[in-house]
């Protein structure tokens, strides 16, 4: 992996090149608890993408995978993770890119997209549906029982699955609690209607942590919606439907 400096922030991320094709960069932003190749090169994302002809950055968000560590919320706001990934831009000369996150990832993703928008040439929301406006999507308790000692009862199942998922991942247990109660920023209705670049929003029809993912597609001006069959929170991301889908709708993009 390669490293780059976020306003004092040490940041991994991978830059793959196209196979072929235009070699339009896509930049890929994971979801809480998991980091740049258990969201995107495990599920075939990094594969499908370049062979379609994508440049395919990921980086490992503030506080997950090979990146720099840090135990204050304050310093995981959606926003200020949405500007990691503007530095990253910066960093590799790349003015403007389709943006694809997933989860929490998507949700920082769409703040780049609000904050910066000349810079998302298209917006590929994955799930996280409506949600993004309406609550915080994941329940209570999550950083709790990261931070639980091993054994311990979890408040719920969601918690104990997030618990046991980074356990898996080998993840900085107390980073992640920090950024689970620095990172479930909302988006307004107004500020979803501002954000003009194209928009796909994919969601497992069985995804009970999104929020519904047409709604959400209906309040962006260019928005559409992909719903994966008999597929939930977990599930959708590496559906086979779910790559097809987003390659579809980057190749009609403007």
């Amino acid at each position: 992996m390669q490293r780059f400096d976020s306003d004092g922030v040490s940041l991994a991320y991978i830059d793959v090149p196209a196979v072929g094709g235009s070699g339009d960069p896509v930049l890929l932003i994971h979801g809480f608890a998991s980091n740049h190749a258990v969201n995107w090169v495990n599920t075939l994302w990094v594969r499908a993408l370049t062979q379609a002809g994508y440049r395919t950055i990921a980086l490992d968000n503030r506080g997950h995978g090979e990146s720099q560590k840090l135990y204050d919320p304050e310093v995981y706001g959606a926003d200020l993770m949405a500007q990691d990934a503007r530095r990253l831009l910066d960093h590799l000369g790349i003015p403007k890119a389709d943006v694809m996150g997933y989860s929490m990832g998507a949700r920082i993703a769409a703040f780049l997209a609000l904050d910066a928008p000349e810079r998302v040439r298209s917006l590929l929301l994955g799930g996280l549906g409506l949600h993004l406006i309406e609550g915080k999507g994941l329940p209570d308790g999550i950083a709790e029982a990261l931070e639980a000692e091993p054994g311990a009862p979890a408040p719920n199942p969601t918690a104990a699955a997030f618990r046991t998922f980074a356990e898996q991942t080998k993840s900085d247990l107390r980073a992640l609690a920090a950024c689970m109660r620095g990172s479930r920023q909302t988006l307004s209705r107004a500020e979803v209607a501002e954000i003009s670049s194209p928009t796909l929003v994919t969601t497992g029809t069985l995804d009970t942590v999104s929020g519904s993912g047409p709604a959400l597609a209906a309040l962006f001006p260019n928005g559409t919606a992909v719903e994966l069959p008999n597929r939930d929170h977990s599930t959708a991301v590496g559906d086979r439907g779910h790559r097809t889908g987003v390659i579809d709708f980057l190749a009609q993009r403007p």
